[in-house]
């Protein structure tokens, strides 16, 4: 019986050492642009917007498209029609490197409190509709009005 308990400390001990009891970052490898892409594929061509065009978010810009600039962020991109009122914008930010899972859900919080899902002129996206989710230091914002292709982004982003 003592040679099952040691067995089982051991095993406990070995997996709180390889998980760090669960506080481990997950970093999503890659350049923005390239995982923006990644979010389009599988979407349709005839749901895609015209013109799709991508932005470098700066500290200047930031909070035209996610309502806020004040989040501990290192870098961001958007991808929004060129033309016309289409109710789509989808934003990636990366995190800084020090940030903490809790700064990370506050930033979450205050991006959700102030975007804006009606900046369009006559289109518009639910608020219920709006998805912002991370994984690991990646942030996306996706405000897209066409449920299929707002599904596969989303879907694409839990893939990355």
């Amino acid at each position: 019986m003592k040679k099952i308990g040691k067995i089982f400390s051991m095993v406990l001990l070995l997996t709180l050492l390889m998980t760090g009891c669960g506080s481990q970052k997950v970093h999503v490898e890659g350049k923005l642009e390239d995982l923006m892409s990644k979010l389009y594929e599988g979407v349709p061509e005839d749901k895609m917007p015209m013109m799709l065009e991508s932005h470098s978010l700066t500290e200047d810009n930031l909070a035209n498209f996610i309502g806020t600039s004040d989040i501990p962020w290192k870098e961001a991109v958007a991808s929004e029609p060129g033309i016309g009122s289409i109710a789509h914008s989808v934003v990636l930010i990366r995190m800084k490197d020090d940030v903490t899972e809790k700064e990370i859900e506050e930033a979450k919080t205050k991006i959700k409190e102030n975007v804006n899902p009606r900046k369009w002129i006559c289109v518009w996206v639910e608020e219920e509709d709006v998805i912002i989710k991370n994984k690991g230091d990646l942030i996306v914002v996706i405000i897209v009005r066409e449920e299929e292709t707002r599904k596969i982004i989303d879907q694409n982003f839990d893939n990355l």
